[in-house]
C-alpha cells in the first residue's frame, strides 16, 4: 500500500516545528515522544501503521485556526483524528505529517429541545449526545456499533450510519450544520439550527469528505422523540437466501423497520458465546427486525412481519417481551466486531452495498470466494439497506494471509459494484478503498471530485493519500489562481 513519498524537508525541521506547536497549543497539548506518539500510529484499519510526525491535542478553534495558518505558510501535513474507529484508515498518519486529534473537543454546547437539535463539539462520542437528552425523552438516532467510542465528527467525516440508519437515515440525514477551519485558519459556518439554511448549501460535499476539506470544530445534529414503543424480532432460518427473502418481503408489504440487521451461523455463535443475547444457534442466518411507533401500530406490524418471515421459510420467531430484552437482543448485533476478534487473530470488516435484491447472488459469491482464498467469513450487516459487513477472517502471523485477506476483500467490493451496488456504504474510502475508486468511478469523474478538493484546500495538506488513487496538482486539474483580477498567462484560450 503506497502513501506519499514523505517530505524529507518538513522531517528535518521536526524540532523546530515542534517549538511553534509549543506556542500556538500550550501545556500538554503536543506529543513529540516516540513511545508516546505509538497511541496515533493506526485507526481501526490495524493492518497499516505508521508514527506520525508530531501530535497536537487543541482545545479551542482559534488553536485550531492558528495551526493550520502556520502549516499552510510552512507546507506541513495535517491529518484530522477522532477517535481512530475508522475502519478504513481515514486517519493513518503520515511520517511528515501533524495528527491532529480532537479529543479534548469534548463538550455538548447546546441541547435546544425547541428547535430539536443538540450542538456539540467534534469529540462528543456518538453515544454522549443520546444520553444527554434521553432523560427528556429524546435520542440521537444514527447508532454505529462504535457508538461508545466513535466521535460525532469522525461519524460527519465518514457519514457514519450504523444499525438504525435504514428508516432514520445517516449522518447526512441528522446533521444540521458544522463550523470548519480551513487550511488557510478561515473559520466558516456552513447550515444551522434546521434544514435548508441560508447561503451555499454545502453540507452535502462536508458530510463524508474524510478530513479533505477542513477540520471540524462544531456539529449541529437533529434529535427525535423517542418512539412510544418498540419491539425487536429474533427471527432464524435455515439458509441466508431465506433471510434475504424475508427482507425482501417485508419492505415490499410497505413495512420500514427501525432497525434490520442479518447474521449468518459464524457470526451468530460468535456474538452468542461473548453477549448471551438469546441468539437461536440451531440456524444459518439470523434476521433482527425492530418496529417502532405507537403500540397499536407495532402490535401489528409484528405480527404482519412474523407471518411475511413464516412464509419465507422462518424456522423460529422470538420477539422482545420488554425494554430490557430489546436492547439485549441489540446488544450482541453492536458487540459484532469484538465478538469476532474472539474467534480469529485478524479480520477484515468490508463496506460495501447492493441493491437489496442481489443479496442472494452476492452473498453466494462471497461464499465461493471465501473457499478459493481459503479464508473464512463471518457476515453481519444491515440488511435493511443492503450495507454489507463481511468480516474476512485471517491470522498476519501466517505469511501471505494478509495478501490474500486484502485480494479478498477487493474482489468483494467489486463484485458490489459491478451488481449495481457502490464501495461503500458507512466507512469511508481512507486508504483501504483508495485504489478501487477506479472501479466505480471515471477519470473525468474522479478530476471533479479532486477539483472540489483543490476549492478548499490548494496547497492539497490535509489528509493526503486518502480516497484518491492519484494524485493531481490543482494547476492540472485546471484551477487558475486570480491575482488582482489578472489571469496568469492570459494569452491562453479558456473554456
Amino acid at each position: 500500500m503506497l502513501m506519499p513519498e514523505p517530505d524529507a524537508g518538513v522531517i528535518a525541521r521536526r524540532a523546530e516545528i515542534i517549538a511553534e506547536l509549543k506556542r500556538i497549543v500550550p501545556g500538554d497539548g503536543v506529543i513529540a515522544e516516540q513511545e508516546a506518539l505509538r497511541a496515533y500510529e493506526c485507526d481501526g484499519l490495524t493492518a497499516y501503521h505508521q508514527l506520525p510526525l508530531i501530535v497536537v491535542l487543541p482545545e479551542t478553534t482559534e488553536q485550531i485556526s492558528r495551526l493550520l495558518r502556520y502549516c499552510k505558510a510552512q507546507g506541513v501535513k495535517i491529518v484530522p483524528r477522532g477517535a481512530g474507529t475508522s475502519l478504513s484508515g481515514g486517519a493513518l498518519p503520515l511520517a511528515d505529517a501533524i495528527t491532529v486529534g480532537l479529543g479534548k473537543f469534548n463538550r455538548i454546547l447546546d441541547v435546544d429541545y425547541a428547535n430539536r437539535c443538540v450542538t456539540a463539539q467534534p469529540g462528543v462520542t456518538n453515544l454522549a449526545i443520546s444520553q444527554a437528552v434521553e432523560g427528556d425523552g429524546f435520542y440521537y438516532a444514527p447508532d454505529p456499533s462504535s457508538q461508545i467510542a466513535c466521535t460525532i465528527g469522525g461519524n460527519v467525516a465518514e457519514n457514519s450510519g450504523g444499525v438504525h440508519c435504514l428508516k432514520y437515515g445517516l449522518t447526512t440525514n441528522n446533521l444540521l450544520g458544522v463550523e470548519l477551519v480551513l487550511m488557510d485558519g478561515e473559520i466558516i459556518r456552513l447550515g444551522g439550527k434546521h434544514l435548508d439554511a441560508g447561503g451555499y448549501d454545502l453540507m452535502g460535499i462536508v458530510t463524508g469528505s474524510e478530513g479533505l476539506l477542513g477540520v471540524i470544530t462544531e456539529v449541529c445534529v437533529r434529535i427525535l422523540p423517542k418512539p412510544p414503543t418498540a419491539r425487536a424480532l429474533l427471527i432464524g432460518f435455515p439458509s441466508s437466501a431465506a433471510a434475504c427473502d424475508c427482507v425482501g418481503a417485508i419492505i415490499a408489504a410497505g413495512i420500514i423497520p427501525g432497525g434490520m440487521e442479518m447474521m449468518d451461523r459464524p457470526a451468530i455463535r460468535a456474538c452468542e458465546d461473548f453477549v448471551h443475547a438469546g441468539y437461536p444457534l440451531d440456524v444459518e442466518a439470523l434476521l433482527i427486525v425492530e418496529l417502532d411507533g405507537p403500540e397499536v401500530e407495532v402490535d401489528f406490524l409484528v405480527a404482519r412481519a412474523e407471518a411475511l418471515a413464516r412464509s419465507a421459510g422462518a424456522v423460529s420467531v422470538r420477539v422482545s417481551e420488554g425494554e430490557e430484552q430489546r436492547l439485549l437482543f441489540w446488544s450482541g448485533r453492536k458487540a459484532a466486531f469484538g465478538a469476532v476478534g474472539r474467534i480469529s487473530p485478524d479480520y477484515f470488516c468490508m463496506d460495501g452495498t447492493i441493491p437489496r435484491h442481489k443479496l442472494p447472488e452476492v452473498l453466494g459469491r462471497v461464499a465461493e470466494l471465501s473457499r478459493d482464498y481459503g479464508l473464512a467469513v463471518a457476515n453481519v450487516f444491515h440488511a435493511g439497506d443492503g450495507n454489507l459487513h463481511p468480516l474476512i477472517l485471517y491470522d498476519s502471523n501466517v505469511p501471505g494471509e494478509l495478501e490474500a485477506a486484502e485480494e479478498f476483500g477487493a474482489e468483494i467490493l467489486k463484485l458490489c459494484v459491478d451488481v449495481g451496488g457502490v464501495l461503500t456504504g458507512e466507512h469511508g474510502v481512507g486508504v483501504e478503498k483508495r485504489d478501487l475508486m477506479g472501479t466505480m468511478f471515471s477519470e473525468q469523474d474522479l478530476n471533479q471530485q479532486q477539483r472540489v478538493k483543490c476549492a478548499f484546500d490548494p496547497t492539497q495538506l490535509l489528509n493526503p493519500g486518502k480516497v484518491f488513487p492519484t494524485l493531481h496538482r490543482c494547476a492540472e486539474l485546471g484551477r487558475v489562481h486570480i491575482h488582482q483580477g489578472e489571469n496568469r498567462f492570459p494569452d491562453l484560450p479558456r473554456f
